[in-house]
């Protein structure tokens, strides 16, 4: 299984193609190529049957670099990355970030193919395929590519409860561009299975995390948030600034994304506790700013012992 981190912090977990797929994949292409180039070729020859031998094996060259190199750039440019064989076969060829391809991945794919799998018939290929961890060919090394399962099997991902609706737009002014990816998707990763931990190791976790978070935006985190809810509503903020940046005609707002339904009842006050009520050397902190006195934590819950931490959700499992 390949693990490829989106902007969104979202983990895809991509199964590469096997070598036998991606063979039987190659081989239908290079039939229907075969095959549309030799009734393109007789059709071409007899309409061309009065033009000399040179012209008629200029015309033969120019059918095969269209028809076997042109042909298959064309389709995977246009269809993103199936072509027909790998339509059959459940196959799809994405960028190694998982998106889809575009023409200049699939020329280079297209181009170096000639050499490693028409002139070498397909040795090259397989030997590269079989030296690579993820089955890539040269032709998908220069690309930037990968051949992945699109038939695989659903299975149960992780559900990230939404933060509570008092930090909703909290932190729509948070500056999260030096924040790397391995950190959100460890976040993510944290959140899914926090009920899953003790409380007291998740509420370390938690404050390890928030802590990273806060060393990377700069900025100190509120007052008396738990910091599982801190780092839920920063999420949320994150990805739905890729999905305003992603669909720019959207409905955003500028704010965290509403929530309602069932998700609406997993981020309230149950999953990540209530605000935590400052203390009085907190609420001597005249509230000029959201996230309370710049470097000033020494009344920040991240502190409070054992027994009187907030609930935040964390129960061992049943």
């Amino acid at each position: 299984m390949s693990e490829l981190v989106t902007g969104e912090a979202v983990a895809l977990e991509l199964r590469p193609a096997k070598l036998p797929s991606r063979a039987l994949a190659v081989l239908l292409d290079l039939a229907v190529a075969v095959i549309a180039y030799i009734v393109v070729t007789i059709g071409v020859v007899a309409a061309t049957a009065s033009l000399d031998e040179a012209a008629q094996t200029a015309l033969s060259i120019a059918m095969f670099v269209l028809l076997l190199v042109g042909g298959p750039i064309a389709v995977e440019t246009l269809s993103h990355g199936r072509s027909l064989g790998k339509l059959a076969c459940g196959l799809r060829v994405v960028r190694d970030d998982g998106g889809p391809i575009r023409f200049r991945h699939a020329l280079v794919r297209g181009l170096i193919g000639v050499i490693e799998i028409l002139m070498t018939l397909g040795v090259v290929a397989v030997i590269a395929s079989l030296v690579s961890a993820r089955g890539r060919r040269l032709g998908d090394v220069f690309a930037g590519t990968l051949v992945v399962r699109e038939r695989v099997p659903l299975a149960r991902t992780g559900f990230v409860p939404p933060p509570p609706p008092w930090l909703a737009g909290r932190f729509s002014g948070l500056d999260l561009s030096a924040v790397p990816d391995g950190l959100w998707l460890a976040i993510r990763q944290y959140l899914t299975r926090m009920q899953q931990l003790d409380p007291q190791v998740g509420w370390s976790m938690a404050e390890q995390l928030a802590a990273d978070l806060v060393a990377r935006t700069g900025t100190p985190a509120p007052q008396g948030v738990p910091p599982a809810a801190y780092l839920a509503a920063v999420l949320q903020e994150r990805q739905a600034r890729e999905a305003r940046r992603a669909f720019s005609h959207g409905s955003f707002d500028g704010g965290a994304p509403s929530v309602s339904g069932a998700g609406a009842g997993a981020g309230g006050p149950g999953a990540y506790g209530p605000p935590v009520v400052p203390t009085a050397a907190a609420a001597a902190v005249p509230p000029t700013s959201p996230y309370g006195a710049e470097g000033d934590r020494s009344s920040a819950p991240y502190d409070a012992p054992a027994d009187d931490r907030p609930s935040t959700g964390f129960a061992p499992p049943a």
